[in-house]
């Protein structure tokens, strides 16, 4: 059922379209030295948006450092709102109807992810 909503993710909840934008982001995070550790998180995002179903982020144990405050403020100030509120307005529009209830879901995820990417893992759930 994960595989077929994840194909379904790619063609009708805007998947590959996001994913592309990510991966694109990504590069140009790269181009700096200081951008590298966003683009490593961006990257991170693309893996999640690509195969949403079946995988979460999750708080890891070493994230309690000031280290992950400061980037995650950087990250915020600087894109992650955008993309916060990007995903929350698809996740609103998709929940209008039944059959987008499930994608306006997974868009919902993608915001909390957005606002804070550092200090996050992407595991499997069974």
């Amino acid at each position: 059922m994960k595989v077929l909503g994840n194909i379904l993710w790619l063609i009708l909840g805007g998947g590959i379209v996001i994913a592309i934008e990510y991966f694109i982001g990504s590069l140009v995070l790269f181009i700096s030295i200081v951008g590298i550790p966003f683009g490593l998180q961006t990257l991170k995002m693309a893996s999640l948006v690509i195969w949403p179903f079946g995988r979460e982020s999750r708080v890891h144990s070493r994230s309690s450092g000031c280290l992950y405050i400061l980037t995650n403020l950087i990250w915020l100030i600087f894109g992650g709102i955008w993309i916060a509120i990007t995903h929350a307005i698809f996740g609103l529009v998709l929940c209008l109807t039944i059959i987008g209830i499930p994608f306006g879901l997974q868009h919902f995820k993608f915001t909390s992810l957005a606002i804070s990417p550092f200090g996050r893992d992407i595991v499997n759930v069974k």
